[in-house]
């Protein structure tokens, strides 16, 4: 019988031997990818650890099927499960038409407060890519989950709201901005607390996985007082929490002014030599070229909610598309956590058995190491890598490689438990 993964007052999990994992099984493509990526889950537990340890799935509805049964997109008794159960999984959802919710996913990280959107990024070989040296790319992105213009406060151009406020800003405020008649308005909230606990998790995740470099990425040279105080703000813990353990630029730029250029690059690299984490900043137009033409030099990045969607996706391109693209919704001070499918539901190709469930597999990769089990993980990893290199491929890859073999979405699935055996 499963039993209820647990979490104690710093956020730290104890993981029984048969915990119970809610899912949402998804819109569209999502009951294909997701029984596809199941079969690989149990295989991989039991190739991992016998009959030792396994997992009790327990399915909660959200999305078309949920309203279908229920009436509503996403009921409290699935954000009550994904809460009580601490850790879960889920597929690609539809967005309500209409009004009521504007996102469902944003729904669920803002209810649970999961403030970081987690991305690792990096090729495997065989996948097509449009670069031509995909495996420079090895990023971790930290993306700011709960703010910025995902907080959803906007007022349409002819409501009264957007009247009253762009009146308030002129006239309480003094706002030197020629305001059209018709104008929808949005409010950009940056907070320090919702900063400094993304930032944190940032750097803290790089100090245990003995990464190089930590980067702010921000547009902080025209919105000063948001995404400028989103870099000042990650100096400033840097430096105040994580003395012993980082170099920042800001450090170098001092040493610079008192001490000259040499003074500064010796510190960095004793500090490189040493191990410390390098926290650095990048003005985030800037950095999407960085990504093209110099992407060793970036291994974590920490950056606001809107940034860090277009950066994602933007990788996710480089290493071969969003369809093989993990993702994880974490409360690092909670414990609380939901992988998922980073891409849409696709419903074109919903019931086709064609699309490849390869981002929903590596979000369970991902769960998977953030239960401990890492044992799991690196066994599919390397079912899954094998089975790439082999050319054996959903429709996605089977139309830009060259004697490649075209598998449905099952049949990926046993390829990959085939490959995980051997």
């Amino acid at each position: 019988m499963g039993q209820k993964i647990t979490i104690n007052e710093k956020g730290h999990l104890t993981v029984p031997d048969n915990p119970i994992i809610p899912f949402i099984i998804g819109d569209g493509i999502g009951p294909d990818i997701w029984n596809a990526a199941v079969r690989v889950f149990d295989e991989g537990v039991r190739k991992a650890y016998a009959a030792k340890r396994q997992i009790e799935w327990k399915e909660i509805l959200a999305g078309q099927k949920a309203y279908d049964q229920t009436g509503s997109w996403l009921p409290e008794e699935t954000i009550e499960a994904m809460r009580e159960y601490v850790v879960s999984i889920k597929g690609p959802l539809t967005t309500p038409v209409g009004g009521g919710i504007r996102s469902l996913n944003v729904a669920i990280r803002q209810l649970l407060d999961l403030f970081v959107c987690q991305r690792p990024l990096s090729w495997i070989e065989g996948v097509p890519s449009p670069v031509k040296h995909p495996e420079n790319v090895d990023m971790v992105i930290f993306r700011e989950n709960t703010e910025d213009i995902y907080a959803g406060i906007e007022f349409e151009a002819d409501s009264k709201e957007a009247q009253v406020l762009k009146e308030y800003l002129t006239n309480q405020f003094g706002v030197d901005y020629p305001f059209k008649e018709e104008t929808a308005l949005g409010i950009k909230p940056v907070s320090k607390e919702g900063s400094v606990r993304l930032i944190r998790a940032a750097i803290e995740y790089a100090i245990k996985e003995k990464l190089p470099s930590v980067s702010l990425v921000h547009k902080g040279n025209i919105m000063k007082f948001t995404e400028g105080a989103f870099k000042n703000w990650g100096y400033e813990l840097a430096e105040n929490e994580y003395a012993e353990d980082v170099f920042t630029w800001t450090q170098w730029e001092r040493l610079k002014a008192t001490d000259g250029e040499q003074a500064a690059n010796n510190a960095l690299q004793k500090a490189q030599q040493q191990g410390k984490v390098i926290i650095k900043d990048v003005i985030a137009d800037n950095f999407l070229q960085q990504i093209l033409l110099n992407p060793r030099d970036y291994a974590v990045i920490a950056t606001l909610n809107l940034n860090g969607d277009y950066i994602s996706d933007a990788l996710a391109a480089i290493v071969g598309g969003i369809g093989i693209a993990p993702g994880a919704n974490i409360n690092y001070l909670k414990g609380h956590a939901v992988f998922e499918a980073t891409h849409g539901t696709a419903p074109r190709f919903a019931n086709t058995d064609s699309m490849n469930p390869s981002s929903v597999i590596l979000s369970g990769v991902m769960m998977f190491d953030y239960m401990g089990w890492h044992e799991v993980s690196s066994i599919i990893k390397k079912g899954l890598a094998k089975t790439i290199r082999s050319k054996q491929v959903t429709i996605d890859f089977y139309n830009q490689m060259e004697g490649a073999t075209l598998l449905k979405t099952s049949q990926f699935a046993d390829a990959i438990i085939r490959y995980m055996g051997n």
